[in-house]
């Protein structure tokens, strides 16, 4: 990873050092107790400077403890100038790493990093069998969410009839849920061979994974003259009153024309108002281009048109592997990914753009 110059380094630290430690002055006097706004806003700024101080002070004294070791070389006791050596070879390599966590710490963080994800999987390319390997990566999330202990909540769903999805749109509920699943939005691609396949012969199938961080409404306002509401009859799985009442809610975006879609809940209420918020989201995402485009800012799109060409990861079960063409990386256990086991390859996505993020700070 890149390393930021060190007199800049150091002087950005000591300064948000300082400010860390304005913060706990001014959360501890009495006006701030008794203005509960005012505390959140510094807690929050409080909570954002904790983890980079924190590796901060940790540096100092490894540098400290470095220092001392160094001095030791020039003791002419051997014995004293051999365990000077040992020190500082372990001391070095702990001041490499807080370098880097330190710097990382310092990158501009995303706002939306916190909240909840919006995620939508479309079969792509390849009939019957792109719908299977969309409910294949649906369970694969559900999976994925359960082991960070996220919550998820199914929002909307249009089967094909032969156990696969249409689309699938679901809310990620939990701290960091955006963060980390924000890195599978794009196209998938599997090859294997069907179950329908009599002649045992590998087909490539996609879906597109869509994730968008829920928005808030002071973020984007949609006005009641913008939208139409359309009521119909569920068609998806429930009880005695999802098939046999109006509680299915269409909601068309009339300047963008934008149409979401919530069935399942048995309230008309709660359908539209989840309906809404699945719109606030992809309104949210479509002022993002626009603003990037306005910049001339390159930003790939993860809404593609499903050819199978259009590829972030291939899924290739006669092989056992898992690639992710973004970072050349390539797991040799599908089963175990297909299970939930994401991380591995989530982490080595947030480490590239990291360093890519880093490289671009230190030329700017």
């Amino acid at each position: 990873m890149p390393t930021m110059n060190t007199t800049d380094l150091n002087r950005k630290l000591a300064t948000l050092e300082d400010r860390f430690n304005e913060l706990q002055t001014l959360m501890a006097q009495p006006e701030t107790a008794t203005d509960p706004e005012l505390l959140q806003r510094y807690g929050r700024e409080y909570a954002s400077l904790e983890d980079v101080v924190l590796a901060y002070q940790q540096l100092r004294e490894t540098q400290r403890q470095l220092a001392e070791a160094q001095a030791m070389l020039d003791d002419g006791d051997a014995e004293l100038q051999a365990m000077a050596r040992d020190e500082i070879e372990s001391l070095c390599v702990r001041e490499e790493e807080l370098l880097g966590k330190v710097q990382v710490a310092l990158l501009p963080k995303d706002i939306m990093d916190d909240r909840d994800a919006i995620v939508t999987i479309q079969a792509g390319a390849g009939g019957d069998e792109a719908g299977l390997f969309a409910a294949d990566l649906y369970r694969m999330y559900l999976r994925y969410a359960d082991a960070h202990r996220w919550s998820v909540e199914l929002l909307d769903e249009n089967e094909s009839g032969i156990g696969g999805y249409r689309e699938v749109v679901f809310q990620v509920h939990g701290r960091g849920a955006y963060a980390r699943m924000k890195y599978e939005g794009g196209t998938h691609r599997v090859q294997r061979v069907p179950a329908t396949e009599s002649q045992g012969r590998i087909h490539t199938s996609t879906a597109k994974v869509i994730v968008l961080p829920e928005a808030e409404e002071v973020e984007i306002e949609i006005r009641p003259e913008d939208i139409r509401v359309d009521v119909y009859r569920s068609t998806g799985h429930g009880g005695q009153s999802v098939n046999t009442t109006d509680s299915a809610v269409r909601i068309t975006h009339l300047p963008t024309g934008l149409v979401v879609t919530c069935q399942d809940e048995k309230s008309q209420i709660k359908n539209k108002a989840k309906a809404l918020g699945v719109l606030r989201s992809r309104l949210w995402d479509l002022e993002q281009q626009k603003r990037a485009a306005e910049l001339g800012a390159a930003r790939r799109s993860q809404v593609q048109m499903g050819d199978r060409s259009e590829k972030i990861r291939t899924y290739n079960f006669p092989q056992d592997r898992v690639t992710d063409h973004r970072i050349n990386m390539t797991l040799h256990n599908l089963p175990r990914v297909l299970d939930g086991d994401l991380d591995p390859l989530i982490d080595a996505l947030i480490t590239s753009d990291q360093a890519e993020k880093l490289a671009a700070s230190m030329e700017a």
